[in-house]
């Protein structure tokens, strides 16, 4: 497995429109639009910084993984993204060496990415989304 960048790092919020305003006006960063992701109850802003990205991520459900993590932890840092040559390659790597994987399999993710997370229990309690993108 190669790691190639920092891919993103996704940040969870309670109102997108509201955040943006800092990231924008008080950071001075340029918003390269919005997706929503209708299979992980997510509405992403996307914040080109150099060579990675600030993704902010609100939840569009109760019941979805960002409402929940603002519920327990509240507003932050929600995921560090890796981005690798071979998502595929990456997961049986990851396995391999004994790392326990929450997606055994790529999913959709934002912007166009095949993703798979890693359960922060084998990342030092860091959610870990390994991202291949073109």
């Amino acid at each position: 497995m190669k790691v190639l960048k920092v891919d993103h790092i996704g940040i969870a919020v309670k109102n997108l429109d509201e955040t943006l305003k800092f990231y924008t006006e008080a950071l001075g960063l340029e918003l390269h639009g919005t997706e929503t992701v209708e299979e992980q109850k997510v509405k992403v802003a996307f914040l080109p910084v150099g060579d990675t990205e600030v993704e902010l991520l609100e939840s569009t459900s109760p019941d979805g993984p960002i409402a929940k993590f603002i519920e327990k932890k509240g507003e932050g840092i929600q995921h560090v993204a890796f981005k690798v040559e071979n998502i595929e390659e990456a997961i049986e790597y990851m396995k391999e060496k004994g790392f326990r994987m929450i997606d055994e399999k790529p999913r959709y993710g934002a912007g166009g990415a095949k993703i798979a997370f890693m359960h922060p229990k084998s990342s030092h309690g860091v959610l870990v989304e390994l991202s291949e993108r073109q």
